[in-house]
């Protein structure tokens, strides 16, 4: 797998996050997802797949 730049994504803060830093932050790439923490983006991102995403989701009723 490649080396993916997660600094050139475009990253989102949900909606319930009440616009503080805590939470996290998701952006869509091709072939997966990048979640991070919005308190310590340079701390690097999580990648899951667009169905390991959907089920995450799913699981927490944000489908």
């Amino acid at each position: 797998m490649a080396k993916v730049e997660y600094s050139e994504g475009t990253w989102r803060k949900s909606s319930y996050s009440g616009g503080g830093n805590d939470c996290v932050e998701v952006a869509l790439f091709t072939g997966h997802v990048g979640v991070r923490d919005s308190k310590n983006p340079d701390a690097g991102a999580l990648s899951v797949s667009p169905s390991g995403w959907r089920g995450l989701l799913h699981a927490v009723g944000r489908n």
